[in-house]
């Protein structure tokens, strides 16, 4: 009797294991190399960002917290209208590195081509991994408004990250590149359902975005 319950009590923490999402630092945390992170936290406000000024700020601000704050960073999101900027020509011409060193795209076209962004690459400014498909909460729409391509989504940008309105909506990609029936790309999967925070969220997401580091 003993041994079943050893026995169901290591299978019990067995299924604990695989189902509990992976929040740990990981191995070979080094910020000081970091080019490139997902927020760890959004700001609150669904689609309104403050901007690209905003953003950048937060992508700032994180990454001085975590002891990154040495270089420029800025968030990969793109505008529209006069004024508007692809997310693809915001942030440099790489390589760019994860919190652990792992390189995820040498130059522009690896990153909106064969890149190296997954669950496991895709780690915040802390060095943990961020809660995708299967995991509770599923935090994988990372706010883009950008296609494949690394170019603007028109209409899809949260009125260039200004609105939390219930009437605009931004294009979100999927680090973890699964829960789309078709189109999983990091950086452009689907709509989110509006610009609201309980929009945002309501496929699977928090507001989070993508930071690069642009200068050293």
């Amino acid at each position: 009797m003993r041994m079943r319950m050893l026995m169901l009590g290591s299978a019990t923490a067995a299924v604990a294991l695989a189902l509990a999402p992976a929040t740990a630092q990981q191995d070979g945390y080094n910020p000081a190399t970091m080019t490139f992170f997902v927020t760890s936290t959004g700001m609150g406000d669904g689609g309104n960002l403050g901007g690209l000024e905003g953003a950048d700020a937060h992508c700032q601000a994180l990454a001085a917290a975590a002891g990154a704050g040495d270089r420029t960073w800025v968030a990969y999101l793109s505008t529209e209208g006069e004024g508007g900027v692809n997310a693809g020509e915001r942030v440099g011409a790489g390589p760019w590195v994860n919190a652990t060193g792992v390189t995820i795209a040498t130059d522009l076209a690896e990153l909106h081509g064969e890149n190296a962004i997954d669950k496991a690459t895709a780690l915040t400014e802390l060095g943990m991994i961020v809660n995708g498909r299967g995991d509770s909460p599923n935090v994988h729409d990372i706010l883009t408004g950008t296609l494949p391509d690394g170019t603007v989504a028109a209409g899809a940008t949260c009125g260039n990250w200004t609105l939390a309105t219930d009437d605009a909506a931004a294009m979100v990609g999927h680090h973890d590149l699964q829960g789309h029936p078709t189109t999983n790309f990091w950086n452009s999967s689907h709509e989110s359902q509006s610009c609201s925070q309980a929009g945002v969220e309501r496929f699977g997401g928090a507001g989070l975005f993508y930071c690069f580091a642009v200068a050293p």
